[in-house]
């Protein structure tokens, strides 16, 4: 490995991409990943808006999805591109700062919105005559402002801390992106206490909306099993595997990476494991709710047909 010791107050980003072949093709397919989920977050966005019979709490919740992973991959791959291409990996304090604090706090809230989006097929499946009460636009427009809340002071809690601590080894982030727990390693100050926050902090913004989300679809499982209708029991079926596809991609490596001791991974493994929930999870997203719903499809056929009649 390169030395990058250096006495300036910038970081350097060791980046993902091994300077090879091998690496230019992951170039290549990161980018391609990039725009595609640049592409597909975008079409959910302009959907969901454009059609009006998707305008119901489920898809409100979903649109907002598509925001989060929109600026969550955003926040990132354009950075590790740019360093790629121009072969500068320095970013400077303030920036890393920037970065960790919008990665984080997508981080929470894309966590607590799954989990958001987990009550809402509670209360569709299990109290489908209180639905509209309990899923008023105002309870929706609550999930979503307080998680974008409890998001951002959680973030800045953790980005105040790192950009305060002393480092006086080498500002190399062996990570692709400034991640805290990367950045916590190159202090020359004892971080146990902090470490501790941060295994309590992914306790209550990772681990019991896990909980949460798992108890909500047991329920839903439960009560699909005993419906009548055979075609109610399949597109239930249908609605939550496609959500609990989505929450498997995000949450796994998410709760492996920060509750697994740090002793027994390799700065590789925990590069390998955010590509997970940085980069393809905000790529699949669109296209597992999209190919999967008929909905979806049957709104992109009715705004395509729109469209073209418009032009014609």
């Amino acid at each position: 490995m390169e030395n990058y010791n250096q006495t300036s107050t910038d970081f350097i980003l060791l980046g993902l991409f091994p300077p090879s072949r091998i690496g230019l093709f992951l170039f290549i397919l990161i980018v391609l990943i990039f725009l595609m989920a640049l592409f597909g977050n975008l079409s959910m966005i302009l959907l969901i808006s454009l059609d009006t019979h998707l305008h119901t709490p489920m898809y409100f919740l979903l649109s907002q999805l598509s925001l989060i992973d929109l600026n969550y991959i955003s926040t990132i791959v354009p950075k590790m591109a740019s360093d790629f291409l121009h072969g500068n990996k320095s970013i400077s304090f303030t920036g890393c700062g920037i970065q960790s604090f919008f990665f984080t706090t997508l981080a929470v809230v894309e966590a607590l919105l799954l989990t958001s989006m987990a009550y809402d097929h509670y209360i569709a499946v299990c109290f489908p005559l209180h639905y509209l009460i309990r899923m008023s636009k105002r309870v929706c427009v609550l999930m979503i402002t307080g998680s974008w809340i409890i998001g951002s002071i959680n973030a800045c809690a953790h980005t105040v801390y790192i950009l305060h601590i002393p480092y006086c080894r080498s500002r190399a982030i062996n990570h692709f992106f400034c991640d805290v727990p990367a950045m916590v390693t190159l202090a020359c100050t004892d971080t146990w206490v902090y470490e501790g926050t941060v295994f309590l902090s992914t306790t209550i913004f990772l681990v019991f909306p896990f909980i949460g989300i798992s108890c909500s679809y047991g329920r839903v499982l439960l009560a699909v099993y005993r419906m009548k209708s055979a075609e109610g029991r399949k597109k239930a079926y249908l609605t939550c595997s496609t959500h609990l596809t989505v929450v498997t991609f995000y949450y796994a490596p998410f709760l492996y990476t920060n509750l697994h001791p740090r002793s027994l991974r390799s700065p590789t493994e925990d590069k390998v494991l955010a590509v997970f929930y940085t980069i393809l999870t905000p790529m699949l997203n669109p296209v597992i709710y999209s190919l999967r719903n008929k909905e979806v499809m049957g709104a992109l056929t009715r705004v395509s047909q729109r469209i073209c009649s418009v032009k014609m």
